[in-house]
């Protein structure tokens, strides 16, 4: 598993102040979890948003703050509404011996026989999933090999997904992962996905928000 570590910094500053540490180059954060009180800290906005870049929530970051090293998942990213760039982050530590609730993307891969050669259209019903399991043993993406779809009307459920063992898979295994139609009318398209219907999974755990309140 690719390790991650982000530099950090313990702050003070808090509230609309924090615009003055964002003009300073920094970014905003906090780091919280079940054993330990919330810590606000600060990072150099260009390291953090380089090592955070393609970075998903199931992927552990650690947070090396005055010697110490906190193992962490982002919980949250608060983005500026025009511009787009960083203004806070969610850190939720986590115990490397208890097991946890997660969302994990789901990676498509390959090509289908029936889109190649019938000019079948993948739609997608589910972008994650959510397990459980050990930090240790969380998956950073789920790869779904999309050659297995020979057939216009072939799909793959939650079920058919393969894990390891040690992750137990928390959605309803008879959601739909992806299947491949035939190049339809508008409405048709528009009733597959009516039976695609999947909800974007809940997060568990929420992000513990600072108040902290942007023009």
């Amino acid at each position: 598993m690719e390790q991650f570590v982000i530099k950090a910094k313990s702050r003070e500053v808090i509230g609309k102040q924090v615009r003055a540490l964002r003009r300073e180059g920094l970014l905003p954060a906090i780091v919280y979890g079940h054993h330990i009180q919330p810590i606000s800290i600060s990072m150099d906005y260009r390291e953090a948003t380089r090592v955070l870049q393609g970075v998903s929530s199931s992927q552990l970051i650690d947070v090396e703050l005055e010697g110490e090293r906190h193992t962490t998942l982002v919980r949250e990213k608060q983005h500026h509404p025009v511009t787009g760039a960083l203004l806070h982050i969610d850190f939720l530590e986590v115990s490397m011996t208890e097991k946890l609730r997660a969302s994990v993307r789901i990676h498509f891969e390959g090509e289908s026989f029936a889109v190649k050669n019938y000019s079948g259209v993948i739609v997608a019903g589910q972008e994650e999933i959510e397990v459980e399991c050990l930090p240790s043993d969380l998956p950073s993406k789920i790869v779904v090999d999309l050659s297995v779809l020979k057939e216009i009307g072939d799909s793959l459920y939650v079920r058919d997904l393969v894990l390891p063992p040690e992750v137990e898979i928390l959605t309803d295994l008879n959601e739909l992962v992806v299947i491949v139609t035939a190049q339809a009318a508008e409405a048709e398209v528009e009733a597959v996905e009516a039976v695609v219907g999947a909800e974007e999974p809940e997060v568990m755990e929420r992000g513990k928000k600072e108040e902290e309140e942007e023009d």
